[in-house]
């Protein structure tokens, strides 16, 4: 290097003015390899280095790295070099100042600085009083990610106010950092879990964060985060992770139980797929002993059941009359003795179903006397004996209580079934001595670790989390899992088949009549046998003893037909689509998830790298990509419809797809977009009622397209964003918008607001 520019490497600004000219021009290793050299120049070189980053740029847009990063990076590897430089050798006068102005740029500005500045000026040495002031400052001037994070670094957290830090983190969608901040402190954890579960009481507003943060400002996506359908759920993962006594949240529980007892009055009522035994069952253990729940069972009774219902439930939990909702107190007077007490149901049960049944649902081809209850180690022995034998073919399924209004995830298995062409072995695992026995445990290890007995399930990963749940051995000790077949896979395999050959193609078609679309193994087994499953026991209480003979037909149908199944698409593969060994669908289903994971996390790389870009657009201009694969709903290498204006193209968007709304609004398509509270089913009740075709993503996809007629409900892909969705609506539908269709609509249309605008599309018919 010229004597020049070792003259200039001496002064800390003039060598700042170099290196931001090789920045601007991007000549990335000039920078590095003159700022490296230049390090040896400097006279003091903390200080001057400190000279040249106080005067570096912050973040740019479109860059992932800042200047000051850079020569930073350079500093430290300099710095292994020359071991002597450290902050024990400056004069203990400016000792302070340096750590001082070195606080001072940890800001948003340069936020890559945080680690390296704190080891080279050793700033957690500094005194207490000066490191919460500078935190202070740095939420002043609402720094909150970086004092959060300089916190933690410098082990503050029980120094700060914990909600002046984690209300705008939570805000700000920062809940992880919030996590973060308040892990390993079990009084902070509790404090946040409160907070949190404060703002799901009823009296709760946005407002007060408003109030209490003035300086926020919250986009309307963040504020409606901020509601106890999402909050709650945050609520019961923490409480889990941080082991947190599940008192300390009672507005989450009650909301939980709220939920489910929706949900089971909608199973019991509308679905009518529960049994009224078993939705009592459920109920009753819901709402226990907390008097809002049971007025709230009664109103829902009010509703759903009828009123004499209604007056039963008040009579059974003796609720009193200033709290019944209208009518229920007079129906009370007015019912007879003999209907005073709420049903307790038929007791009496067949093990032989029902012509009607037989009829309509797949029926176990065994007797009674084929299906063994087991509870003691000499039966499980004759069970061992039996499925353990090389060769043998091994459907297996388990049960565990439906967790309504549960605190904890954690579910135990209640009960093993497992069939062979002829019997069933049911295992019953509340039975504690029986089921916690080292023989009953060592028995299970070596049936899923045999490589010569293949075992079917349906979903089998649920099943495995709650073994997990039930022995702790296998925590510990992982289990084996060898000779598995997961029909989910064959299935999935078959439905990508059967769209690929079209719908006339096999597996046999699916009538859609009353009551719910048949789904997961019961759909399997209508499209390969003919008739479905019967899921009136799905939701059973299935540790209470003795089980009713319902459900132990369901428990043995439920793995027997697993054999036939299997039966049925061995004989013939080819005519569902599937290779000649069904076994190798595993293996070929583990290397596409892999295949599958590797593009999602490359389309994520890509969408970060032209966040920037497409952020800063002023308007929705569409610029129309190659085309992608074909997605469920869509045909592929099918012509294009007729083109249509975009005023034409009516949708109802799920609420997972809000900002596909938002987009296609902004376009001018007559859109209605699901609140956070709506259930997807009101997708479907808008798409039957104003004739819209339903967008959505995920599971409910496969719920809603069989409530509305063919080709009116659309999946699309969740991991891309709002604008690359809009972009294959509208190629879908052959929608070419016009400068003048952007922005023509108002932006605010929600299901919320529907009927509103109902009635005045009715008044301007009439007028």
């Amino acid at each position: 290097m010229s004597q020049a520019t070792q003259q200039l490497g001496a002064d800390p600004t003039a060598l700042r003015e170099q290196l931001f000219d090789f920045w601007t021009r991007k000549e990335l290793e000039t920078l590095r390899a003159v700022a490296f050299k230049a390090f040896s120049d400097f006279q003091t070189p903390l200080e001057d280095l400190l000279c040249v980053l106080e005067g570096c740029p912050g973040r740019q847009k479109g860059k992932a790295t800042t200047m000051g990063h850079s020569i930073l990076m350079e500093f430290e590897r300099w710095r292994r070099t020359h071991p002597k430089v450290t902050l024990q050798a400056v004069p203990e006068v400016s000792k302070l100042g340096l750590q001082r102005r070195a606080l001072r740029l940890l800001t948003d500005a340069q936020p890559s600085f945080m680690d390296p500045l704190i080891d080279i000026y050793q700033l957690g040495n500094l005194d207490r009083s000066i490191l919460r002031l500078h935190i202070t400052k740095l939420q002043a001037v609402s720094c909150y990610r970086e004092a959060a994070l300089l916190s933690m670094k410098l082990e503050f957290q029980n120094e700060v106010d914990m909600e002046e830090m984690c209300v705008p983190l939570i805000l700000q969608d920062k809940l992880p950092m919030a996590e973060s901040f308040v892990r390993g402190h079990p009084k902070l954890e509790e404090r946040m879990l409160t907070l949190l579960d404060s703002w799901c009481h009823p009296d709760f507003s946005i407002a007060q964060l408003r109030r209490q943060f003035p300086r926020l400002s919250l986009s309307k996506h963040q504020t409606d985060q901020i509601q106890p359908k999402m909050l709650s759920k945050q609520v019961f993962r923490l409480m889990e992770k941080f082991n947190i006594d599940p008192g300390l949240c009672p507005n989450s529980v009650y909301k939980r139980k709220s939920d489910s007892m929706r949900f089971l009055m909608y199973k019991r009522f509308v679905e009518k797929g529960m049994s009224e035994e078993n939705w009592r069952d459920h109920v009753q253990s819901t709402v226990a002993d907390d008097p809002e729940l049971q007025i709230q069972l009664v109103e829902l009774m009010v509703k759903y059941g009828g009123m004499v219902n209604a007056a039963q439930w008040s009579l059974h939990y003796g609720l009193p009359k200033d709290r019944l909702p209208f009518g229920v107190w007079d129906t009370q007077e007015s019912l007879p003795p003999s209907l005073r007490e709420v049903s307790k149901g038929c007791n009496a049960e067949s093990w032989d179903p029902s012509q009607a049944h037989r009829d309509r649902f797949y029926q176990l081809p065994i007797t009674r006397d084929h299906v063994h209850f087991l509870e003691t180690l000499e039966g499980l022995q004759r069970c061992r004996d039996t499925v353990l034998q090389p060769g043998c073919i091994v459907g297996v399924d388990m049960e565990w209580r439906a967790g309504f209004g549960a605190v904890s995830p954690q579910q135990r298995v209640a009960l093993i079934q497992l069939a062979v062409p002829g019997q069933v072995f049911l295992l019953d695992l509340c039975a504690h001595g029986f089921s916690q026995h080292n023989t009953t445990v060592t028995f299970i290890r070596s049936l899923f670790s045999a490589t010569t007995v293949l075992k079917l399930g349906y979903g089998m990963a649920g099943d495995l989390k709650c073994l997990l749940a039930t022995w702790a051995q296998f925590s510990e000790e992982p289990l084996k899992m060898e000779g598995v077949l997961d029909l989910l896979n064959v299935h999935q395999q078959m439905q990508r088949s059967t769209s690929s050959r079209g719908s006339s193609g096999s597996p046999r078609g699916v009538l859609v009549g009353e009551g719910p679309a048949e789904k997961g193994l019961s759909l399997l087994v209508q499209q390969v046998l003919g008739k479905p499953l019967d899921k009136m026991e799905q939701l059973s209480n299935w540790e209470r003893r003795p089980l009713r003979t319902s459900q132990l037909r369901y428990a043995a149908v439920d793995a027997y037909c697993l054999l036939d199944v299997y039966s049925a698409l061995s004989r013939d593969p080819a005519c569902f689509g599937l290779p000649q060994d069904l076994c190798s669908i595993s293996s070929l289903q583990t290397e596409k998830s892999k295949e599958e994971k590797k593009r999602k996390e490359e389309k994520k790389k890509q969408a970060r790298r032209r966040g920037a870009r497409q952020e800063s657009d002023p308007a929705p201009t569409l610029t129309l990509g190659p085309e992608k694969s074909p997605q469920p709903g869509e045909e592929s290498q099918s012509p294009l419809p007729p083109r249509m204006a975009p005023q034409q193209l009516r949708v109802v968007c799920d609420n997972m797809l809000q900002g596909l709304g938002r987009y296609l609004r902004c376009l001018g398509v007559d859109v209605v977009v699901l609140e956070n509270t709506d259930d997807h089913r009101v997708a479907a009740q808008l798409a039957q009622e104003d004739g819209r075709v339903i967008l959505t993503c995920g599971q409910p996809y496969q719920t809603l397209k069989s409530q509305v007629g063919e080709g009116r409900c659309i999946a699309l892909d969740c991991s891309e964003k709002a604008r690359e969705q809009a972009v294959r609506v509208l190629k879908h539908f052959n929608v070419q918008p016009t400068q003048s269709d952007i922005f023509s609509r108002c932006q605010e249309v929600t299901a919320g607001n529907r009927q509103d605008r109902r009635t005045d599309r009715t008044d301007g018919q009439m007028d």
